[in-house]
């Protein structure tokens, strides 16, 4: 599969069948640009968006580009419109002009709300809307060893487990993470 640069066209072929440049009707010339590093991107994003996390923590930063800064200091490339993604991602809220992880009412853990079993490797946590992205970087950093992997959405997350005996193990230690990262 190869992604055409100028308009996002993916196209499915294999290299040696995908033609090395493509016209449209204006007279653009396309090239084809291979998405196998694809899974680099992603390793990077969940690396920045850990690394913001942490700096919210840590600092009072009031700008993205301030932001954008401290992450490339600290040698996580970022570019604005990246940092902006990220910040919605996470549910980064602005607070007295500095940005802050967001606050929940009624006891939910960082907007974890619930977690449920679902078939026999799977585990979906339920929570507050914009909040899934925050609480699988959470979960993700606390290196759960039956956890397998996590795929989070807007208020949902998927965790698959090892076995079927490892999820409510799983539950347990998820809800401690995220009560704990409160303390």
């Amino acid at each position: 599969m190869h992604l055409c640069g100028e308009n996002a066209t993916i196209m499915h072929c294999d290299a040696s069948e995908c033609p090395t440049n493509f016209s449209l009707s204006c007279g653009r010339q396309l090239r084809p640009v291979d998405l196998k590093g694809s899974s680099d991107t992603l390793m990077l994003k969940k690396q920045r968006q850990k690394k913001i996390l942490n700096l919210i923590r840590a600092k009072r930063i009031g700008t993205q580009e301030a932001l954008r800064v401290h992450l490339e200091r600290s040698g996580v490339p970022a570019t604005q419109s990246s940092v902006s993604r990220d910040l919605e991602e996470l549910g980064v809220i602005k607070h007295q002009g500095s940005y802050a992880l967001p606050h929940t009412n009624g006891g939910s853990a960082r907007g974890l709300l619930s977690l449920d079993v679902a078939g026999e490797v799977l585990v979906v946590a339920k929570c507050l809307p914009g909040r899934a992205s925050s609480v699988a970087v959470e979960i993700d950093d606390a290196a759960i060893p039956e956890i397998v992997g996590t795929l989070a959405g807007e208020d949902t997350i998927f965790i698959a487990v090892r076995d079927q005996k490892s999820q409510r193990v799983v539950m347990k230690k998820i809800w401690e993470v995220c009560q704990n990262r409160l303390r």
